[in-house]
């Protein structure tokens, strides 16, 4: 998704901790302008009170949404709703979808037939169905944790320092070097080598939340170049001499 694409930011309140909010709207500035930002609870309730200075922040809209009857989520009603609202006003391009709970999955399939491209946001706990409906979806954990070993021991903003936890990362395990190989094969020339940049994009279509930050590697480059199967090389753009274009193919 380019970033001059008009997005529409719908947060499930109830749903999503408010401790991640900063980085989660850096995120979500890399794939368009959130030019609606909107989240939705019963603001009446404890639970939610973390969230209101951070949302004259980061100038997000509250909507009231009150539970009308015990056990039933009125948020996600509202929510469903304003997207539908929001996409026949034809306002943007797409829309970016807050929340871990699979009753957003219909609706981010709706999205998507009507053309608009869908951003899910969530939890590691999130279910399947709702991340496959959607066309990227990245882990909430990983915006918060620095996959990066250079920064460990640092110090952050607040002057703390910066403590990598391994055990907070995937493992890469032989299910997803199975999914890289077959993807690399996939696009790749005659010779076995394929442009990464189309194996990431192949990726995200296969699997909407494979991100190299749920293994601890800022980018899908240093991820392959961690793992013995695979060789990179690194060739000069013709229209540019600066840039590398960067190739990978799977060891025979």
């Amino acid at each position: 998704m380019n970033s001059d694409k008009n997005l529409a930011v719908l947060i499930d309140g109830d749903n999503i901790p408010s401790a991640y909010v900063r980085e989660m709207m850096e995120e979500i500035a890399k794939y368009g302008n959130p030019t609606i930002k909107r989240i939705y609870g019963d603001w009446t309730k404890p639970h939610l009170k973390k969230w209101k200075t951070l949302l004259l922040n980061n100038a997000i809209t509250p909507i009231q949404q009150y539970s009308y009857t015990i056990g039933k989520n009125a948020t996600d009603s509202a929510m469903i709703i304003d997207a539908m609202d929001i996409l026949y006003s034809g306002k943007v391009d797409g829309f970016c979808l807050v929340s871990s709970d699979s009753d957003f999955t219909k609706l981010a399939t709706r999205l998507r037939e009507a053309g608009m491209k869908v951003i899910g946001i969530g939890e590691r706990k999130t279910p399947e169905p709702f991340i496959v409906a959607c066309d990227r979806f990245i882990y909430i954990e990983i915006l918060k944790t620095k996959p990066d070993d250079s920064i460990d021991g640092k110090l952050d903003s607040e002057g703390k320092k910066i403590i990598q936890k391994k055990e907070e990362f995937e493992k890469v395990t032989k299910k997803v070097i199975r999914l890289l190989s077959t993807t690399i094969s996939d696009v790749a020339d005659d010779d076995g080598w394929a442009f990464l940049g189309d194996v990431g994009s192949l990726l995200q279509k296969k699997q909407p939340n494979f991100d190299s930050r749920n293994y601890g590697f800022h980018k899908l480059t240093p991820l392959i170049k961690s793992i013995k199967k695979f060789e990179i090389d690194q060739r000069e753009s013709r229209s540019s001499k600066k840039s590398k274009l960067i190739y990978v193919r799977v060891k025979n």
